[in-house]
């Protein structure tokens, strides 16, 4: 109802500013277990609510609610991306204007067999990407083959034929 009540030009500001923003589009695997995270909506400190890819470290753990969203989740990270980071008249995107600077988080490392907890600022999947607008779309599970461990260099998919 208040953008009926705009002038034109407050409405094509509006729209410009909507659309005029990079694009990604994201191909997911369906969750077969792997570790890590997956598409979601997040609602941001303004309540506007966007699609992004959240990593299970952002998640909080003590939240219920979010490690039901989490456990349901039917797909996982993203296997390959299409961007286009140049505007209408092919200029390219100061990327910079579209990162969520709170998009950080407390995620767990080690060093020298001790543990450490790290703040993580915004990182490309995530934080780095919020303001662009972006497409899911499901990809073949062939197309993912992780290594996120050592073991998994022993499965097929990444033996010598």
């Amino acid at each position: 109802d208040q953008f009926r009540a705009w002038s034109a030009g407050e409405k094509r500001n509006f729209l410009l500013n909507l659309f005029n923003r990079p694009i990604r589009v994201c191909g997911m695997v369906r969750n077969v277990g792997e570790p890590g995270g997956g598409p979601f909506w997040v609602k941001d400190k303004s309540g506007e609510i966007t699609k992004q890819i959240v990593e299970v470290a952002q998640i909080d753990p003590d939240s219920e609610q979010q490690q039901v969203i989490l456990k349901s989740s039917t797909h996982f990270n993203p296997v390959d991306l299409v961007c286009a980071v140049r505007d209408w008249q092919g200029n390219p995107f100061d990327l910079r204007q579209f990162v969520d600077p709170d998009a950080v988080f407390i995620s767990k490392k080690s060093k020298g067999g001790k543990d450490l907890k790290a703040l993580e600022l915004p990182g490309l999947w995530n934080g780095a990407m919020a303001k662009w607008i972006t497409f899911f779309v499901e990809v073949p599970l062939i197309t993912f083959n992780p290594v996120k461990t050592v073991n998994a260099l022993l499965r097929k998919e990444h033996q010598p034929e």
